[in-house]
């Protein structure tokens, strides 16, 4: 993200095109983050699913979550 300008070295007409051009890429922006927060839901939906059809079982009980926990913290190395 860019640094504003000097906003006392810009005219009238520049600071308003600024807005409108920072107005057009928030809602970029929000238009993406909707899109992503519906893709997440429904991986969400899919991942509740898959798990009632197993009784619960998750892929995550195969995982270490102490040596997990110990790698992200950097008390540990990771696995070779």
């Amino acid at each position: 993200m860019e640094p504003l300008p000097d906003l006392g070295s810009l005219n009238d007409d520049e600071l308003k095109r600024l807005i409108d051009d920072l107005e057009i890429e928030e809602r970029e922006v929000s238009y993406r983050r909707r899109l992503l927060h519906g893709k997440i839901d429904i991986l969400r939906a899919e991942l509740v699913a898959r798990l009632q059809q197993s009784g619960g079982r998750s892929v995550l009980d195969q995982v270490d979550v102490e040596r997990l926990t110990q790698i992200l913290t950097g008390k540990g190395a990771p696995p070779a």
